[in-house]
C-alpha cells in the first residue's frame, strides 16, 4: 500500500498551533513544545501506517489517537489522512463536539 499523506485541516492547525504557543508562554521555554512536537510527529506516521490502530468514535468515519492529555481526530482513506481536530483533554468537551460534528 502507498504512504497516505498527512493534512491538517485549519482547524486542527489552529488548535494545535495555540496549544505550542501556549506551553512556551506559561514555561518560558520551548522544551516542552519541541517534545509535543516530537510526539505529535511520531504519532501521525504511525496513523498514516495503520490508521485502524486507533479507536473509533461515535462521528463518522472519525478515529482518535490518545498522547496522554492530547488527542488527535483523524479520518483516513487510501490516500489520505486527514487530521480533523487536536484537542487538549483538559478543555471542555463540549467545544470539541461542536468542532467535530462540522467536520
Amino acid at each position: 500500500m502507498a504512504k497516505r499523506n498527512i493534512i491538517w485541516t485549519r482547524t486542527a492547525d489552529i488548535q494545535f498551533v495555540g496549544i505550542l504557543e501556549y506551553w512556551v508562554k506559561r514555561n518560558k521555554s520551548n522544551n516542552y513544545s519541541k517534545k509535543l512536537l516530537k510526539l505529535v510527529s511520531e504519532r501521525t506516521k504511525q496513523i498514516a501506517e495503520k490508521p485502524l490502530i486507533y479507536k473509533a468514535t461515535d462521528f463518522k468515519d472519525t478515529r482518535v489517537a490518545s498522547l496522554g492529555n492530547f488527542s488527535i481526530y483523524y479520518k483516513f482513506n487510501d490516500t489520505e489522512i486527514i487530521i480533523t481536530a487536536f484537542w487538549d483533554n483538559r478543555q471542555n468537551s463540549k467545544k470539541l463536539l461542536k468542532i467535530l460534528k462540522n467536520k
